[in-house]
C-alpha cells in the first residue's frame, strides 16, 4: 500500500511537472524564422555578397611575373618610389642578394606591414612601402615571392610583382654563385 502511494505522489508530481511546463510554454513568444531578429532571405543574400568581394580579392591573387630582363634595370638605377624586397630570411640573404634590394623575411611580412612607418623603420631599416608604390618580390625560387605577393595584395598593397625567376634565375644570368 505505501509502495502504491508513492507511485501516485510521483505520477502527481510528474504530471504537474508537465502542466508547468505548458503553461510556461504557452506564454512564451512565438518563434518566428522571418522577424526581423532572423531573416533567412537576408542573410542569404548578406553571404552572397560576402562570397562576391572574397572572390573578387582572391581572383587576381597572382601579382604580375617580372622576367630577369625586367628586373635587371630596376636594380641598375633604383629608386625612392620602387621597392625589390627579398623575402628570404636573413640566413639565406648571406649568400647575397640583388642589387639594391631590402629584405622583409616572408616569415615576418604579415605582422611588418601591419606596424605604423616609425616602428617599421626601426625593425627594418627602410621606409615602409607606400600602399601604392611599386614593390618586386623575390626569394629563391619564386615560391615564396609569390606567397610575399598574396600578403601584401590581403593587406591593400596594389603595385606589386613577382620576380618569379628569383635568386635562382639572378646567379644563372648574371654569373654568380
Amino acid at each position: 500500500m505505501l509502495r502504491v502511494s508513492l507511485s501516485g505522489a510521483r505520477a502527481a508530481s510528474r504530471h504537474a511537472n508537465a502542466q508547468r511546463l505548458i503553461r510556461l510554454a504557452s506564454a512564451a513568444p512565438p518563434l518566428r524564422l522571418n522577424s526581423p531578429r532572423y531573416n533567412s532571405s537576408s542573410v542569404d543574400a548578406a553571404r552572397a555578397e560576402a562570397k562576391k568581394i572574397k572572390d573578387k580579392l582572391q581572383a587576381d591573387w597572382d601579382a604580375p611575373k617580372l622576367t630577369y630582363e625586367q628586373v635587371k634595370p630596376r636594380t641598375e638605377q633604383p629608386s625612392p618610389d620602387a621597392y625589390i624586397i627579398d623575402v628570404r630570411e636573413p640566413d639565406e640573404v648571406i649568400q647575397g642578394s640583388l642589387p639594391s634590394a631590402v629584405n622583409l623575411p616572408l616569415s615576418g611580412i604579415a605582422d611588418s606591414l601591419h606596424l605604423n612607418p616609425v616602428a617599421f623603420k626601426e625593425k627594418h631599416g627602410f621606409e615602409k612601402p607606400k600602399r601604392d608604390q611599386e614593390i618586386v618580390f623575390y626569394c629563391r625560387s619564386g615560391k615564396r615571392s609569390a606567397s610575399a605577393c598574396d600578403v601584401a595584395k590581403r593587406n591593400g598593397y596594389t603595385n606589386i610583382y613577382n620576380y618569379e625567376g628569383s635568386w635562382l634565375d639572378w646567379t644563372a644570368r648574371e654569373g654568380k654563385k
